[in-house]
C-alpha cells in the first residue's frame, strides 16, 4: 500500500519566514538595526550622514572619516530589549489539535556590539575600519502558543565587516568609499501538524481504497494533538558597497549623503524534522505504521536546503548645524529599497521546493530630527525624535515579523573625561502601532490561523567609549 502524502502547502511556514531575514520585532523597520552608534542613539540618529563627531560615523557616511584629524576608535554595547505580545480576537486551531496560549512575551534582552577604527594617512586620505551588525535580533514564543505551526524561535546573527577610505577634495568637500563583507546565521525553528498530516493521508489512502473508510475516524481519534518539531538552520556571506559624500556648506552647516548597495547571499543550510512514532492501539498500529513512514519519507524529512535573499539597499540625506556655541541641531531622510524583498523560497538540495511565504514588502522611509545642548566643556546632552515606516503589509504579516511603523524617542549625554577620552550614553524607546494579523499560511487545517493584534514596544540602553590617540 502507498498511501496519500501531507503535503503542507508550508511545510515550514516558520522556516521560510526569514532564514536570512526576519528576527520578529527588530528596533528598525522590518529586521533592520539601526544601532550601530552609541552616540547616535541620543538624537535617534538624526543626522547620522553629517554630524561626524566620532569614529562611529564611518556607518552613517564614510566622508565622515576626513572629520577625524587624529587616530581614533570607539567601541558601544547597546541592550536592546523588545516586547512582543500577541491578543488573541478569534484564531482558530489546526485540524485535530489544541488552539494553544498566546505565546507569551516573545522579545528578550538582545546585545548589540560596534567597534571603529579611524586612521589618518595624510591631510586628505583616511582609512577607517568598522564591524557591527546591521540586521538581526531574536524572538522565540512559548512552544504550544496558537501559531507554533508558523513561527516559533527566530534567530538571527549579523556581522558586518567594512573597511572604508575617505578624500578630502577641498576644505569644503569630501568623498568616502567602502566595501563591506556580511556573514548572516540564523536558525528558525516551528511546529508541523503531524496529526494533520496522519489525517489528510487515511483520507487519501480510504478514497483510493487502499484502507477501509471505516477506520479514518479511529486512526485521527488516535493520532490526535501529535506535533513535528521543525528546524532551519543556514548560513552565508556576501559582499556590498557603500558612497558617501560630506560638504560643509557654511562654517556651521553640514550636508552629508551615503548610499549602502543591496547585497545578495546564497544562503545554504540544512532542515531537520523531529517526527514523533504515535502510540496507537495495536489493531491500528500496521496502517499508521505505513502511513507514518510515507510522511516521514516523502515529506517530513531531512534534508539540505538553499535560498536567494537580496537584502536592501539604503540611502539617507542628513543636516547639521550648529546655531551657536550651546546648541546644535539636525536631521535626516532616509530610504531603505524594502521591495527587493518580494518572497522568500526555501528549495531543497534535490531541487525540490520546501517552501514558499509571499513578502511583498515595500520600499520605506525614516524620517529623525534631533538636538544637542553642551551645557559645559564636560557635558553634553542629546535628544530625537524619529517615525520609521514599515515595508511589511498587513495581507502578508507573518508572527515572525509582526512589524507596523513606529515612533523612536531618544536621549542621551556625553561625558568628556579628559581631551583624549569621553563617554556617550542613550536610551530610547520605540513605540510601534498595533499590528492586526490574519495569517494561516496558506492552509487553517495545517497551521492553524492566527487571528488577533500585537502590542510592541522597544527599550534601548546604550553606551560608547571614544579614545582619541
Amino acid at each position: 500500500m502507498t498511501p496519500t502524502i501531507f503535503r503542507p502547502r508550508r511545510i515550514a511556514a516558520a522556516l521560510a519566514a526569514a532564514s536570512a531575514l526576519a528576527a520578529g520585532q527588530a528596533t528598525g523597520a522590518a529586521f533592520a538595526l539601526q544601532e550601530n552608534s552609541g552616540s547616535g542613539l541620543g538624537n535617534a540618529f538624526a543626522g547620522g550622514a553629517a554630524a561626524a563627531e566620532d569614529a562611529s560615523g564611518m556607518w552613517s557616511n564614510a566622508a565622515a572619516l576626513s572629520k577625524r584629524p587624529s587616530m581614533e576608535a570607539a567601541a558601544a554595547l547597546h541592550l536592546v530589549t523588545p516586547s512582543i505580545k500577541f491578543r488573541d480576537e478569534g484564531s482558530q486551531a489546526a485540524f485535530n489539535q489544541p488552539l494553544g496560549g498566546t505565546g507569551g512575551d516573545a522579545g528578550g534582552l538582545n546585545f548589540i556590539p560596534n567597534t571603529y577604527v579611524v586612521v589618518p594617512i595624510n591631510r586628505q586620505w583616511t582609512f577607517g575600519l568598522g564591524i557591527n551588525a546591521p540586521f538581526g535580533l531574536v524572538t522565540e514564543y512559548d512552544g504550544d502558543w496558537i501559531g507554533r505551526y508558523q513561527g516559533v524561535k527566530s534567530a538571527i546573527k549579523t556581522i558586518n565587516v567594512n573597511p572604508a577610505i575617505s578624500f578630502k577634495v577641498n576644505d569644503m568637500i569630501s568623498l568616502g568609499f567602502g566595501v563591506n563583507w556580511q556573514r548572516i546565521d540564523a536558525e528558525l525553528t516551528s511546529k508541523v501538524n503531524y496529526s494533520g498530516a496522519i489525517a489528510q493521508a487515511a483520507q487519501g489512502a480510504a478514497a483510493a481504497g487502499q484502507i477501509p473508510a471505516a477506520s479514518v475516524p479511529s486512526i485521527i481519534a488516535a493520532t490526535s494533538g501529535l506535533d513535528t518539531s521543525a528546524k532551519i538552520e543556514g548560513d552565508d556571506s556576501a559582499w556590498g558597497w557603500n558612497i558617501g559624500v560630506l560638504a560643509d556648506v557654511t562654517p556651521s552647516t553640514r550636508i552629508g549623503a551615503s548610499y549602502r548597495s543591496e547585497i545578495k547571499y546564497k544562503v545554504e543550510g540544512n532542515a531537520n524534522f523531529d517526527n514523533p512514532t504515535p502510540t496507537v492501539p495495536a489493531a491500528l498500529a500496521p496502517v499508521v505504521g505505513l502511513l507514518t513512514a510515507g510522511i516521514n519519507a516523502q515529506a517530513l524529512y531531512n534534508s539540505g536546503v538553499t535560498s536567494d535573499i537580496k537584502l536592501p539597499a539604503i540611502a539617507n540625506v542628513s543636516i547639521f548645524h550648529r546655531l551657536n556655541d550651546r546648541w546644535d541641531v539636525m536631521a535626516d531622510v532616509q530610504w531603505t529599497g524594502w521591495s527587493s524583498i518580494s518572497e522568500l523560497k526555501f528549495d531543497r538540495t534535490n531541487g525540490t521546493t520546501l517552501s514558499t511565504t509571499p513578502e511583498n514588502f515595500d520600499d520605506a522611509w525614516r524620517v529623525a530630527v534631533g538636538a544637542n545642548y553642551r551645557y559645559n566643556d564636560k557635558w553634553m546632552f542629546r535628544g530625537g525624535i524619529a517615525f520609521d515606516q514599515t515595508p511589511v503589509n498587513k495581507a502578508d504579516r507573518t508572527p515572525r515579523l509582526p512589524d507596523e511603523d513606529r515612533w523612536w524617542f531618544s536621549a542621551g549625554a556625553q561625558f568628556k573625561y579628559s581631551p583624549k577620552l569621553k563617554f556617550d550614553a542613550g536610551f530610547t524607546f520605540i513605540s510601534a502601532k498595533d499590528a492586526p494579523i490574519e495569517q494561516n499560511a496558506g492552509s487553517t487545517t495545517s497551521n492553524a490561523l492566527i487571528k488577533g493584534t500585537y502590542d510592541a514596544h522597544v527599550t534601548i540602553f546604550s553606551v560608547q567609549g571614544t579614545y582619541t590617540f
